[in-house]
């Protein structure tokens, strides 16, 4: 199924909000019934007050205009925002994702093999520090004889709050075991989201006429990818070879999901309402292309004396060229789009002498690792 990009559709307007328009209106409105009441011409000039007070019910008109404008729009999914957006999904039976909490793979040490199974119980908290706590979701058995066990733990606070924290930095035994020496996690914490907004929920409705079948077409495994976490910023979905689909996700931020995020991601798309039994299902990350950035910039002359504030936007050019890069799989690249976002910043001229362009395959991801941004001073035009 092919289904139109909203981008491409054209803008649409159910009532004119010019407010010189609807005032002019208004006035040749009122010079008119005057001439048709007293048979004369009478013309409002500023300052009269019956102008003023056609003035402030122009302003009234506006008013509700806007409104009429913004509630006719809610009903198209290009616009649609909140509660009307949830309304309109619901024609679909899309919902809006709650916010789901941050999951970490965590190791837990013992002090000594023990003799007998040892449960470690539900409900065991583990920390970084602070208010922020991760819990064991299910009884752990330990069989005997081992001397350490390794679970997936979820953060106790829905949202991003538990995303980031590094191996090694929830070591922080909560509720003490007895026969528990240590604890330590093993990747980075992630997965963890707030509420859906309203840009991914509008792209899944979107998406949403791919999934009235199982999963199939790369359409409908990127609509149930979608659905499992609005962590999830991007998908990308191939065929390597017959009967197998490889999916391959990247979160917020550009981030890369680890491999536990992954296998979650995995079991949900390989359920048996989802995935056509002869599909081969593939899920993993994205192989990350790494580039440096180094560059001098050049401003002109006439604007010294918003050097300061030119450098600030040309710093926030280059941040929001980096987040651009690696928010998309397979995105190739490309100076040419950091040279026109620095100029646009405000710069006369750029020399860029990393990155050249790379163009990257539909398993890659582009991620910076040196940025060197320099000044090189003022220049004449």
């Amino acid at each position: 199924m092919q289904l139109i990009d909203l981008n491409n559709l054209p803008e649409v307007e159910f009532a004119q909000k010019d407010i010189k328009a609807i005032l002019a209106d208004t006035i040749a409105g009122y010079e008119e019934a005057y001439f048709q009441q007293h048979g004369k011409k009478k013309k409002l000039y500023p300052g009269d007050p019956i102008r003023i007070f056609l003035y402030t019910q122009a302003l009234r008109e506006f008013q509700l205009r806007q409104i009429i404008d913004f509630s006719a729009k809610q009903n198209l999914l290009k616009y649609s925002t909140g509660p009307f957006l949830e309304n309109l999904a619901a024609l679909r039976e899309v919902e809006k994702l709650p916010a789901s909490p941050a999951k970490v793979s965590q190791k837990f040490i013992l002090n000594t093999p023990q003799s007998v199974v040892q449960i470690i119980p539900r409900g065991t908290r583990v920390s970084p520090g602070g208010d922020i706590y991760f819990e064991v979701k299910e009884n752990m058995e330990v069989p005997i004889g081992e001397i350490e066990i390794t679970a997936m733990l979820e953060c106790t606070s829905e949202g991003k709050i538990g995303n980031g924290f590094m191996p090694g930095q929830i070591n922080i035994l909560v509720d003490a075991l007895p026969f528990i020496e240590s604890t330590v996690n093993l990747d980075e914490s992630q997965g963890g989201s707030d509420v859906e907004d309203d840009e991914n929920f509008r792209e899944r409705i979107r998406l949403a006429p791919e999934s009235y079948s199982v999963a199939g077409p790369a359409g409908a495994y990127e609509f149930f990818a979608k659905k499992y976490s609005s962590a999830i910023q991007d998908v990308r979905v191939f065929s390597p070879s017959a009967g197998v689909v490889d999916v391959r996700v990247l979160l917020e931020n550009g981030e890369i999901p680890n491999e536990a995020f992954l296998l979650g991601l995995k079991e949900s798309l390989s359920d048996k309402t989802i995935r056509p039994l002869t599909d081969h299902v593939i899920v993993g990350a994205p192989k990350a292309v790494e580039y440096d950035i180094e560059l001098t910039y050049y401003i002109l002359s006439e604007n010294a004396a918003s050097v300061t504030s030119i450098q600030g936007n040309i710093q926030k050019a280059v941040n929001e060229y980096i987040l651009w890069q690696k928010t998309k799989i397979g995105r190739d690249i490309n100076p040419s789009e950091l040279v026109a976002r620095i100029r646009n910043a405000g710069a006369k001229r750029v020399e860029i002498i990393q990155p050249s362009f790379i163009q990257l395959q539909n398993i890659e991801v582009a991620k910076e690792v040196n940025v060197s941004v320099n000044y090189g001073g003022l220049e004449d035009d």
